[in-house]
């Protein structure tokens, strides 16, 4: 049975991640309002996005030595500062230039703060002796929605966004040391050695990396153009545009909190299987949207469809070869900064062809996890058990 200081640390670690998504809700909700501020075009903004995944890369790697120098709860609880104060600087940018400086820095401290976060959340899932991880990133999801939720009703009442997002990141800020307390202050033993700067993947853990890929560019793509697409394709109010990432991110909490029990009954590979053709559904539903609602709805199915995707693809990399955590550590890097990229990709797409278009190509991805998803209950290449001991780890870090 989890003692009581065990189960303060479970409860500790599920608020930190979701902080930590309600910093990203938050600021998806003032897209929209960044790019018409700053009289920017899909292209500029999609340069400007790039700029959280070039700040996550070179910074990912220092998150693990602050945690390997200063002990876990210490490195969370600075670094989650550091992201939460970060949410207020791209809405006090007065042109592109400084746009990008500030979302450098957004992206620098939101990969450190994750690094962290999810290091703690595997300490207290060793301690526990069970698998928490699905549960904490299903925290995340529900923290990226209450923070989006917000970011709506102020958008409605048509609040100035550097108010907005200045109230939001002192809010965050001000609860993490309360909150941390309750965390495990692991420390690696003296004779340890820090962590490598970078983690390649092994080969055989590459195509399990591809098949996460896909999940995280309909991801990224729709926290951070949802909004943009609702009102330049469909017409939508403000605050239409703006719900829609409330509904892809309500409806992923949801299928990542029930991602487990689905798991258990049918296993990975159907799982998956079925999560790409609900994926895909959705994906053609905002493809071939004509009004707000269609474009809606089909966000919200693409949330529920790759819910899951993400930590099953950890699960299998963790079985997919004789060093279990160089396999995690890379594949969890390279979508990561899919995630942040994602964004780009769409803009660049959208600024040669068009939006709709952007959304084809992230479709497409979807389409591809029905075909490939039987890589992760291959024998050797990442095979995991649905029941048993084999899948005692499902959900390994990534959100």
């Amino acid at each position: 049975m989890p003692t009581s200081p065990l189960r303060r640390a479970r409860r500790s670690v599920a608020v930190v991640f979701a902080l930590h998504g309600a910093v990203s809700g938050s600021f998806t909700t003032r897209i929209p309002w960044l790019r018409d501020h700053l009289d920017l075009g899909n292209g500029e903004l999609g340069l400007a996005l790039a700029f959280p995944a070039i700040g996550a890369s070179l910074a990912m790697p220092s998150a693990g030595r602050i945690v390997h120098h200063h002990g876990g709860r210490a490195a969370v609880r600075l670094l989650l500062v550091l992201w939460c104060a970060a949410l207020a600087l791209p809405a006090l940018s007065p042109h592109l230039v400084v746009l990008c400086a500030a979302l450098l820095v957004l992206g620098a401290t939101a990969g450190m703060a994750d690094v962290a976060m999810n290091a703690q959340g595997v300490e207290v899932e060793r301690r526990y002796g069970r698998s928490i991880m699905s549960g904490l990133h299903g925290m995340w999801s529900v923290g990226a929605l209450l923070g989006s939720a917000v970011g709506v009703g102020a958008v409605h009442l048509g609040l100035d966004a550097r108010l907005h997002l200045a109230a939001a990141a002192v809010a965050l800020a001000a609860a993490v040391p309360p909150i941390c307390r309750g965390l495990p202050d692991a420390r690696p033993a003296p004779e340890q050695k820090a962590p490598p700067r970078f983690a390649l993947p092994p080969r055989s853990a590459l195509v399990i990396g591809l098949v996460g890929v896909c999940a995280v560019l309909a991801e990224g793509a729709s926290m951070d153009w949802s909004g943009v697409y609702l009102r330049d394709v469909t017409g939508a109010s403000e605050t239409v545009a703006v719900a829609s990432y409330t509904a892809f991110a309500c409806t992923m909490a949801a299928a990542r909190l029930a991602g487990d029990a689905v798991v258990r009954r049918i296993g990975p590979v159907r799982t998956v299987r079925v999560s790409g053709v609900l994926a895909t559904a959705g994906g053609t539903l905002v493809v071939t949207a004509s009004d707000p609602v269609t474009g809606t709805a089909g966000f919200a199915l693409l949330g529920i469809g790759i819910a899951v995707v993400v930590p099953l693809a950890f699960a299998a990399a963790g079985h997919s070869g004789p060093a279990p955590g160089q396999a995690i550590a890379g594949v969890a890097t390279i979508t990561y900064t899919t995630t942040l990229l994602a964004p780009t990709a769409i803009g660049a797409v959208a600024e040669l062809v068009s939006l709709r278009a952007s959304f084809g190509l992230v479709t497409a991805a979807t389409a591809v996890l029905v075909l490939a998803a039987g890589v992760l209950g291959t024998p050797g290449r990442g095979g995991i058990v649905a029941h048993g001991r084999e899948n005692a780890r499902t959900d390994l870090p990534g959100n």
